[in-house]
């Protein structure tokens, strides 16, 4: 079998997964609100497709028809616009469904047709005292070139006013979802007080569509029709040798905002007249995607999507769980003393970590902290507590990620504020991003320097550590965190030799290591020895690692896979990879760790890591995994993985059709393994607390 036949396009596979999301939204015995809000997610998770992934095969195809080098990209190209286009027909379906389901619980999203009288007056004020003040209509000529001013990602009303006789006039009005909320609850009804009404603000601006251009205007029809525009994500860090890494990405950042078009979302009731006009005013490519769809577009606001109904509308809320092994100590290095800690977001309350940050800023006995951030909240107590540490003497140390996609400009400013604390904020370099997920905090000891390490798969981001799952290893091993104060001795001076002899370090050592736990287990096999392989990433495509993976399963190695996003590796193929399984589990959390079990002739070697087996993220970026050697932490990863294996409810088959199946129950008991994990922790924590 060719290797051709052994690999799927890693953009093709991401689209299975967010198909994977898109389930969510269909699946009934998900809360109906949620199920909404899917529907918000899988729009964000499409627009951010089209920015990256799309982006660059429409460069390759640009590319190969100037210089060749790749014949197989315009294919892909068309393979991708069939699927989404398919994945759109079934959005705009469980879109229709959803809003009759809303209605049947007496939640209305209402348009601008079906506002009552009681609601007209009320419509009327609210526009005047909220809205009119952000709308600045754009009008398009014959000489306007919106390619230089319409805004990636907004949601705009393309207004076509009409006058016998004379021309036709354009103009475009951004809907101002920065200043206002895209769903307002209308007041009660009088008349039916169950009756819950929301309208989203385009609908009010089409509304009042003449109370914007009458007077200005003279037309005898006028109408408005939602568009959006989706750019190329990718910016050029062209080295300028007189200005910082920190200049560069702020200039490179402006070329995103008026990067070519990608994709042109519109009204399907458009005017196929206004169509053409905007797509040739946008320069739109035969190799865009030009795409029919409802009144409505940026559906990712429909992650918030308001409950304004029953409570068993939405999930119910999981507290999270304090750590006993961290509550029965007075400071948190007196607790990561005595063993190393192991947390699960957002089953465990992040406040440790931003805890143990606080506590270091003003502990007299702590000399240094240093940590690298890659996405950060916004309103971020981490980054707080590094100004604090700073101010009172410390030695802060903050390897700041320019290059995090999409919070570029954030972090450019956290930098900035960080420097002008006098906290010493070190870049790495633009060919090597920085994703490692560490903290380490030095205390003078007895005389002796003592340092503590947080070693996690997440990001230090109160936000989506209520989200996302995500390990977190607290540890004052000495070993393991003198390797840590290695790996950012490496970030500022990366041309420098290091020796890791147990953290995994992308790219020092990561490939090679795992390749070596690999072969084990395939010589394991060969021996006749018991052998196995689990593997919990979100994204499988590197073609070597793919490849060992089929040389194992073809040796017999036992090979178990949770991939949430994308993967490459076909598995079920005769002689090639029928040892191996994957599944998927898509729920109320994103799965996020990374976590790599060697079976190992019966000790198994447990790791968790910032990596997917990505090639850039081996060969192209700084990570760090790191071996757990605490036999109770093992064990409590082991337990988690496989509820996951066992969940009946969430989990999908990943196979060489990408029919996204859900695993057959069969006669075994309903389980949903995220909400199994949060009832197993809480159960571990009660323990504790009766010991």
């Amino acid at each position: 079998m060719s290797s051709d036949n052994l690999w799927l396009a890693k953009e093709l596979s991401w689209l299975s997964f967010n198909e994977r999301v898109l389930q969510e939204a269909m699946d009934k015995s998900v809360p109906l609100i949620e199920r909404v809000r899917f529907l918000g997610i899988f729009s964000n998770n499409q627009d951010e497709f089209f920015k990256v992934r799309v982006a660059d095969v429409k460069r390759r195809v640009l590319i190969h028809k100037e210089h060749g080098g790749d014949p197989d990209a315009e294919d892909l190209l068309h393979a991708i616009q069939d699927k989404v286009k398919l994945l759109g027909e079934t959005f705009d379906a469980t879109y229709r469904e959803l809003m009759l389901s809303l209605a049947r619980h007496n939640i209305f999203l209402i348009n601008e047709n079906q506002i009552s009288a009681s609601h007209q007056t009320w419509i009327k004020k609210y526009f005047k005292d909220k809205v009119l003040r952000h709308i600045s209509p754009i009008l398009l000529t014959e000489d306007s070139d919106p390619i230089s001013f319409l805004k990636d990602q907004y949601t705009y009303l393309a207004v076509k006013m009409k006058k016998e006789g004379k021309l036709v006039q354009y103009a475009l009005i951004e809907v101002p979802t920065d200043y206002l909320p895209r769903f307002v609850p209308m007041p009660a009804d009088e008349s039916n007080k169950r009756r819950k009404a929301l309208i989203i603000l385009d609908n009010i601006i089409r509304y009042c569509l003449d109370d914007i251009f009458s007077g200005f205007f003279d037309y005898d029809e006028i109408a408005a029709y939602s568009i959006k525009l989706t750019r190329d994500a990718e910016y050029d860090l062209s080295a300028q040798f007189n200005r910082s890494l920190q200049e560069n990405m702020s200039e490179s950042l402006k070329q995103r905002l008026k990067a070519l078009p990608v994709r042109f979302a519109y009204d399907r009731e458009t005017p196929q007249s206004m169509v053409s006009f905007l797509t040739s005013k946008l320069k739109m490519s035969f190799y865009d995607s030009i795409m029919p769809g409802g009144r409505y577009h940026n559906f990712k606001d429909f992650i918030g999507f308001p409950n304004v109904g029953r409570s068993y509308l939405e999930n119910s809320r999981l507290p999270a769980l304090n750590s006993r092994e961290f509550d029965e100590h007075t400071t948190l290095f007196q607790a990561i003393s005595k063993q190393d800690i192991l947390l699960y977001y957002p089953y465990h309350k992040f406040q440790y970590l931003t805890e143990m940050l606080r506590q270091a800023s003003f502990d007299p006995a702590v000399t240094s902290i240093k940590i690298n951030i890659y996405r950060v909240a916004s309103q971020s107590r981490v980054i707080d507590s590094l100004i604090d540490a700073a101010n009172n003497g410390k030695r802060v140390t903050v390897v700041v990620e320019l290059q995090a996609r999409f919070d570029e400009a954030a972090n450019i400013q956290w930098a900035n504020r960080l420097t002008e604390a006098g906290v010493k904020v070190l870049f790495g370099l633009p060919s090597l991003k920085i994703h490692s997920k560490l903290c380490l905090i030095s205390r003078n000891e007895q005389g002796e320097t003592i340092r503590y390490a947080h070693i996690g798969t997440g990001n230090f981001n109160e936000k989506t550590a209520k989200i996302y799952t995500d390990f977190a290893l607290f540890t004052r091993n000495q070993e393991i965190t003198s390797e840590v104060d290695n790996v950012f001795e490496f970030i500022e001076h990366p041309y420098q030799r290091f020796k890791f002899n147990h953290l995994l370090v992308s790219p020092v050592n990561a490939r090679r290591n795992l390749c070596s736990l690999i072969d084990n287990e395939i010589n394991n096999a060969k021996s006749g020895l018991p052998s196995g392989i689990t593997l919990k990433i979100n994204n499988l495509v590197d073609r070597g690692m793919v490849n060992r993976l089929y040389a194992a399963s073809q040796a017999g190695v036992k090979v178990r896979m949770i991939i949430r996003g994308m993967c490459s590796l076909l598995p079920g193929i005769p002689g090639i990879s029928d040892n191996i399984e994957v599944i998927s589990i898509v729920d109320r959390y994103l799965e996020h760790p990374r976590v790599m079990v060697f079976h190992n002739n019966g000790s198994p070697k447990v790791y968790i890591s910032s990596a997917d087996w990505m090639t850039r993220n081996l060969d192209f970026r700084i990570e760090v995994g790191t071996p757990i050697y605490d036999e109770q932490l093992r064990k409590r990863i082991l337990d988690i993985l496989e509820m996951q294996f066992n969940d009946t409810t969430k989990a999908r088959v990943i196979d060489a059709t990408q029919s996204n199946r859900y695993v057959a129950r069969g006669n075994r008991r309903k389980l949903r393994s995220q909400i199994e994990i949060y009832d197993y922790l809480a159960a571990l924590e009660q323990q504790a607390d009766a010991e």
